[in-house]
């Protein structure tokens, strides 16, 4: 899957569909996300400089929050595939890029109909990536986050999965916003 492709994937996902997604699993991903990762602690899991050096140049361009954030999910994506961690669903891979997207310091909104504990963290990630790192997190958390989803299976990130995932968050959509949507894409799109 190509860039291109990939955001236009990402385009057909609105982001008020990942209510679903446990706060508490999240929090502990989200934290684990800026903590060590592993059994031994020596490899930190945070945005390659390429997703940053991407969202940046996505920000100059004037794109909008979400599509600098899919390259947060994008990588998120990767990791999956390559085996670094797994994931229980597509809806937890979307969730934890966009985790990473705000603690980075994307401008992303709170998803408008999620639980009041999902829009609690994403305010928490949004502070997060406003604030300079003061805490550590603590390496026990950060294991047994990452242990946790080390368990998990890779299947989550297919393409499979993932056009499941795009077409369930497109029926829930009308199809005046879907349409919406497809025009705003077609003209931002790049040449």
């Amino acid at each position: 899957m190509n860039h291109e492709e990939f955001l236009s994937l990402l385009t057909q996902v609105s982001l008020s569909d990942l209510p679903a997604i446990s706060p508490t699993c999240l929090a502990h991903v989200s934290d684990s996300s800026c903590g060590f990762a592993g059994d031994q602690g020596d490899e930190r899991i945070m945005p390659d400089k390429e997703t940053l050096e991407r969202a940046e140049k996505d920000k100059r361009e004037g794109r909008a929050a979400s599509t600098q954030a899919g390259e947060f999910v994008r990588e998120e994506i990767e990791h999956v595939r390559e085996g670094k961690h797994g994931a229980r669903s597509a809806k937890q891979v979307i969730a934890i890029g966009l985790s990473k997207a705000r603690r980075a310091g994307v401008k992303l909104p709170p998803p408008k109909n999620a639980s009041t504990e999902t829009r609690e963290q994403a305010a928490r990630d949004t502070r997060k990536g406003r604030s300079a790192g003061k805490g550590k997190t603590s390496a026990k958390r950060s294991r047994a986050a990452s242990r946790k989803l080390k368990r998990e299976g890779h299947s989550a990130a297919s393409k499979t999965a993932l056009s499941r995932h795009a077409r369930s968050a497109a029926a829930k959509r009308s199809g005046a916003s879907r349409s919406r949507s497809a025009k705003e894409a077609a003209a931002t799109r790049k040449k």
